[in-house]
């Protein structure tokens, strides 16, 4: 379990303490809940005489899932850990259909309206929404951290796929293919976007073995664009045949691996495309900040055998990773949902009004996105609800609970706990 986040009586963060001394500390009335998610609990008496320890925030910045960790490097011990869940794709797909709803109107016969081209100017570093959300999270949970810890360094995976360089291995210096992390950019690339499978044969949970689509012997390269995983036993059938004389009798699988082979890493690119916005944020603190490679991560974690998860991940990276302390460590799973949409109406799959959206966000004191405690004393549902609550313009309020969606609970029953941040939280 992750320790639990202390504030002094001036909002100044000490050293993070087991779960059982916050209980204790709360029980006694010696301290308050401050914040519920990363739970957070604030002194109510001065205590200038308390020593605080440095921690590193370490962040493995990924597409779809960011691992962070907070590590003490004198002791190795984790004592935070989350993976923050992006909502880059689900944005994208929003953009996508917007432009759709606007090309449809643009092309139906309405009055006229005058062309609109080159009159919107992009500033110099713009990143697509999608893109930018990703840097958008981090920021907000380094700077949520840093008032909740006491952090004085920064350490991020830079880039997790050096694309040029395994294009060409010569494009620097030697030393760092010829060192310890040979091959490990290369290889994980490709367990990446082979989804860690066979390609012949499909095998999962097994050694596989980096094999060449078309054979050296036969002019084939050591681009990443040639290389893909195989078995044992079908890199052996293989040995030196071309593809299309080892796949002739399934044509349906020789299309499907060639077309794979050239196919980007989706999730690769959006990582390279934010790397040096997210960089320049990070240094924007004024914290020094501590690059590693994606290579590095894989080799520090399997150096101390760890599974592969994203805070582990996190907790791995860069030259700085002492032996790491991760017993009981528990990671809050946390994932942005933004803040709602301004649209005025909903629109069907064609793109005509379907459902109006009321203009009150805020319902007897709630708003949608609310994590709340509802007490249920009498009816139907007799109980005790924790979670996120979707309100009604009625009173009546949805609530979805670990149980489930529960639904018609009363707004006199619902307590806040936790108001609406964009984000939502498990674990």
């Amino acid at each position: 379990m992750c320790k639990v986040f202390v504030l002094d009586t001036e909002r100044r963060p000490l050293n993070p303490i087991h779960p059982a001394q916050a209980r204790q500390l709360l029980s006694n009335g010696k301290a308050a809940i401050f914040r519920r998610f990363p739970f957070t609990i604030i002194l109510k008496e001065a205590r200038a005489d308390l020593p605080v320890t440095a921690l590193r925030l370490k962040l493995d910045p990924g597409a779809k899932t960011t691992g962070i960790a907070l590590v003490n490097d004198s002791t190795g011990e984790v004592v935070f850990a989350a993976e923050l869940k992006h909502r880059g794709f689900a944005i994208r797909d929003a953009l996508i259909s917007r432009r759709q709803l606007r090309s449809s109107r643009r092309n139906r016969k309405t009055r006229y309206r005058k062309p609109r081209f080159l009159n919107r100017t992009r500033p110099e570093g713009w990143l697509a929404p999608s893109l930018m959300s990703r840097v958008h999270n981090v920021e907000t949970w380094v700077n949520r951290l840093r008032k909740f810890a006491p952090i004085t360094a920064i350490s991020t995976e830079l880039v997790k796929f050096d694309m040029q360089l395994m294009r060409n291995p010569e494009i620097e210096g030697k030393e760092y293919q010829q060192g310890t992390l040979a091959g490990y950019e290369a290889r994980e690339y490709l367990l990446e976007k082979w989804n860690r499978q066979c390609a012949y044969c499909g095998i999962k949970d097994i050694p596989l073995q980096i094999e060449h689509i078309h054979p050296r012997s036969k002019g084939g390269s050591n681009s990443i664009t040639n290389l893909t995983l195989s078995c044992e036993k079908c890199n052996v059938k293989k040995g030196t045949k071309d593809i299309k004389d080892f796949l002739k009798k399934d044509p349906t699988k020789l299309q499907k691996i060639l077309a794979q082979a050239k196919k980007p890493l989706a999730d690769a690119a959006a990582v390279n495309a934010t790397r040096y916005k997210l960089l320049e944020v990070l240094k924007s603190t004024g914290l020094p900040v501590e690059c590693g490679s994606g290579g590095l991560t894989k080799f520090n974690r399997t150096r101390q055998q760890l599974i592969k998860t994203h805070w582990l991940d996190a907790a791995c990276v860069g030259q700085s990773t002492p032996i790491l302390i991760i017993k009981g460590i528990k990671p809050l799973l946390i994932t942005a949902n933004g803040h709602g949409t301004r649209q005025m109406c909903r629109t069907d799959k064609f793109g005509f009004p379907n459902r109006y959206v009321p203009k009150l966000k805020f319902i007897k004191g709630f708003q949608t996105g609310d994590i709340v405690k509802a007490v249920v004393t009498n009816g139907k549902k007799i109980g005790e609800y924790i979670g996120r609550v979707a309100v009604r313009s009625t009173g009546s309020f949805n609530i979805s609970a670990q149980k489930g969606l529960i639904q018609g609970i009363n707004y006199k029953f619902c307590k806040s706990i936790h108001k609406k941040d964009g984000y939502s939280y498990s674990s």
